[in-house]
Formats: C-alpha cells, structure tokens, sequence
C-alpha cells in the first residue's frame, strides 16, 4: 500500500507515530532509472519514495513527487489528496509482459514505469470505473534493497 504526499518527512513522522518504521528513503531519477514512461511517451521524473517493512510481509510505501510529469502529481494536482494512492502486487513470478497484457485484458494500460537501479521494474495501472491505481512490481533474481538514501527512524 503506498500513500502520496507532498512532504515524506512529515508523512513518514505522523506513520511513525503509530509505529510504523523504520523507514529507508531512495530516490528514483533519470540517473538510476531507465525506461522511465508517462501516459506512453518517453519521460523524466524524480519522485522520493520510502519503504517500511512489518512483520508478517506488509510493505508500506510513501512517495513525495519531487519533478517531471508523474501520476502522483496528477493525483494531487486533481484534488484527490494526500493518502492511499495505489496497492502494489509482486503477481508471484508471473513473466512481465504478461502481466502487462493481463492488466490490458482487463482494460487497464500502463500510465507510468521504470526500472529503478537495474532491478526492480515497476508499472502502474489506472481502472478509471472504480478510481484505483495499482502497480506491479518485480525484482530480479536476488535483488536487496541497497543501503538507502537516509534512514528515518522517527522522533
């Protein structure tokens, strides 16, 4: 589940208020992501995105939109406001263009992607009927998180 902000610093504050932390914040830019696409057209983006994991498996993810055209931004921009915006699946080792053509079956084409640091590949889906968004995610064999960018640990 990843929420939208546009301050990760104080998102990532109030969540580790309810216990929910540590938090390793990255960077996905034009310098360690390739394939970088909007709405289908070749583009370039910077968003800060952070993880934390709970026992049990439960990834939550904030994303500050920093630059360039991006769905976060649009959803912003539209007024939908800060909060949920998407729910990622890992789809259980299903090929990647199978999954992409599964998503189009359903009607859903891909409205932005990228592959962060040569290993994790990540699309995005909108399903304009029901207003969800929701990303596939895959990581290559053996793939772990780097060290991040910076750790917030809460106050």
């Amino acid at each position: 589940m990843c929420i939208v902000t546009r301050s990760h610093k104080r998102t990532l504050a109030a969540l580790a208020r309810l216990g929910i932390g540590p938090w390793r914040i990255y960077s996905c830019n034009p310098q360690n992501t390739t394939h970088q696409t909007y709405r289908g057209q070749s583009s370039s983006y910077t968003l800060t995105f952070c993880y934390a994991e709970l026992p049990g498996g439960m990834v939550y993810e904030v994303i500050e939109p920093v630059s360039g055209p991006n769905i976060f931004n649009d959803w912003l921009d539209q007024g939908k406001g800060e909060g949920v915006h998407h729910i990622a699946y890992d789809c259980n080792h299903v090929p990647w263009e199978e999954r992409i053509q599964g998503f189009a079956e359903r009607g859903m084409g891909v409205v932005q992607e990228g592959k962060w640091r040569g290993d994790n590949r990540f699309a995005f889906f909108e399903d304009a009927e029901t207003g969800t968004c929701f990303e596939t995610i895959a990581f290559e064999e053996g793939f772990s998180y780097p060290e991040p960018d910076e750790w917030f640990i809460g106050a």
